[in-house]
């Protein structure tokens, strides 16, 4: 993902890829499935990945990758976002940095191979480079193990326990790979790739005269006496979701929105942080927007199918601003969600 310009966003739609394509090795955008882990040490345990709401082990979300160019020590770069899909709770987010330096211990100087791998299987990958095993039900660290083979990891009681019931209680003594008879677990979210389009420029004069038109329009149609209370408080309503409406009408199934540095849109202008409630990094720099989540990502989810009723109306994403290196391993920023009912 390059640099968003001046002022622009680039979008990211969801698309079906082979998944050798959304692997570690391919430095993959998307959505869904396990964690296409960027560095294979210094992973967030399960205490970074529990719901700060419910405790619960968080649910991949997904993944961006965005290096910062003339950034010799951010060549990779990933952005891994996390979110609670437990009911009723539903409410835990967190996201998570990793950069590399291009020449680092998990791979290849030179870009990865564009033309697929000669082997076939479908086998789940659930040991990274680093010797670090990986939850055989989120693909997230996997300090326990089954005490009975030894050969199964977990992140949670919660997520051996789901394992066992759907699967592995049969597979636990049985000879042969473990990673080849992975359940489906119904907790992953489904798998797509992100492609990235860059937006295309609108002109400001022709959104700002259509939002005022359909303002006027509804504050004429009220009784005179209601006109002052709605002139302070719907008309800015009316604006803000007016202006995201008008914003992805020109590109309505983005599901994603990127611009290091740029301003977001909002669904509503309620619960919109302020600069004191986005925290700095613990570098001592101060976070700035990178990207937000659409809220038409909720539709490839299945979440509802599921009986899962993760909901939104922004994800936003604030970074540090210096992209600070703490350490070699993964470290966490900061999300703020909009709910969809706060817009009008």
């Amino acid at each position: 993902m390059a640099a968003a310009s001046v002022g622009l966003a680039e979008l990211g739609f969801v698309e079906a890829a082979p998944a050798w394509r959304l692997r570690s090795e391919q430095f993959p955008s998307k959505v869904g499935g396990r964690p296409a882990w960027l560095g294979a040490a210094g992973l967030p345990g399960p205490a970074g990945l529990a719901c700060a709401q419910c405790g619960r082990p968080l649910a991949f979300l997904l993944q961006l990758y965005a290096p910062l160019p003339g950034r010799a020590d951010a060549f990779h770069r990933g952005l891994f976002l996390f979110c609670c899909r437990t009911p009723p709770c539903c409410a835990g987010l967190r996201v998570f940095r990793n950069q590399l330096p291009r020449r680092n211990d998990f791979y290849a100087y030179e870009p990865p191979c564009e033309d697929p791998p000669p082997e076939t299987g479908e086998s789940v990958c659930l040991q990274l480079k680093s010797g670090a095993h990986l939850c055989r039900v989120c693909g997230c660290l996997g300090p326990k193990t089954c005490s009975r083979c030894h050969r199964a990891h977990y992140c949670s009681k919660e997520h051996q326990t789901l394992d066992w019931r759907v699967g592995h209680k049969q597979a636990c003594t049985q000879a042969g790979d473990l990673d080849s008879t992975v359940p489906d677990h119904s907790f992953l979210f489904p798998e797509f790739e992100i492609v990235i389009e860059t937006e295309d420029e609108i002109m400001p004069e022709v959104v700002e005269k259509d939002d005022e038109s359909e303002i006027i329009g509804s504050m004429g149609e009220a009784p005179e006496e209601e006109l002052d209370s709605m002139a302070k408080h719907e008309s800015r309503e009316d604006r803000i979701f007016q202006k995201f409406k008008t914003k992805i009408s020109l590109e309505p199934e983005q599901i994603l929105r990127y611009g290091r540095g740029i301003a977001p849109i909002w669904i509503s202008g309620e619960n919109i942080p302020q600069e004191k409630e986005i925290p700095d990094c613990p570098c001592g720099a101060k976070r700035i927007f990178e990207f937000q989540v659409m809220p038409h990502l909720l539709n490839y989810l299945k979440a509802d199918r599921l009986g899962r009723s993760v909901d939104w109306g922004v994800l936003a994403v604030f970074t540090c601003a210096e992209s600070c290196g703490l350490g070699t391993g993964y470290t966490e920023e900061f999300v703020w969600k909009q709910d969809i009912t706060d817009a009008t």
